[in-house]
């Protein structure tokens, strides 16, 4: 499970991180709301905690932008030093999930976690679109003009990132680093699943949707001819 951490406070994120890795979470940081919004539209996280005041854009303006600009959905636990009734609400309107007034105990943080975890999966999660192209996450089955498309775990997850951007152009180094970390098996791998993936989603069919954009990456979206 990955978690991105997002809290100004170097002690406290130190504290959150180390004992987030030590219960077996994968964690990313920011130390500033920019920073940290650059990361959670960039990158997949299964949830993000935030505190309210930061440095660039507070943690309201930040769940602002998340749910509305970028549309992710990812699970918010939102970190406050202010326990009134009204900032709570506040917090709940801009899109968070939960909030944690503090100072709080980081056992109590993993407990929240492992709650809104459990909620989030168990809502109904959206289809993904582009054009006729349709990912059904329940089933994690892909489908184009109502045919069934065969593709690898690898070729799921090529397509899902580029559905989930689509029509933005997303870097190949995004692409690579979602698709295999700081593990990147050689140059080429990546061309190489790219051309996998348009020989089943694009190949059969009149209207390609698949699109190099030279020097930068990749985007999936239906172009005028």
């Amino acid at each position: 499970m990955r978690i991105l951490v997002v809290e100004d406070n170097r002690d406290i994120l130190i504290n959150i991180i180390e004992y987030l890795e030590n219960e077996g979470y994968n964690v990313d940081s920011a130390q500033d709301g920019l920073s940290g919004l650059h990361l959670a539209a960039t990158h997949q996280y299964d949830l993000i905690v935030l505190d309210i005041m930061l440095p660039g854009i507070d943690g309201y303006l930040f769940c602002q932008r998340l749910r509305n600009d970028a549309r992710l959905d990812t699970p918010i636990l939102m970190l406050t030093a202010r326990d009134a009734l009204e900032d709570r609400l506040r917090g709940l309107r801009f899109g968070a999930d939960d909030y944690l007034v503090k100072p709080f105990s980081l056992a109590e943080l993993v407990a929240r976690i492992e709650a809104i975890t459990r909620r989030s999966q168990g809502k109904g999660v959206a289809q993904l679109y582009v054009s006729d192209l349709v990912f059904d996450p329940a089933t994690h089955q892909v489908s184009r003009s109502g045919q069934i498309l065969k593709l690898n775990p690898m070729g799921i997850k090529l397509l899902v990132l580029l559905m989930k951007k689509s029509p933005a152009v997303v870097k190949r180094e995004d692409l690579e680093l979602e698709m295999w970390g700081e593990d990147i098996p050689d140059r080429d791998s990546l061309r190489s699943h790219i051309h996998q993936l348009r020989q089943v989603v694009d190949k059969p069919f009149t209207r390609p949707l698949i699109h190099t954009v030279h020097g930068i990456g990749y985007r999936l979206a239906e172009l005028e001819a």
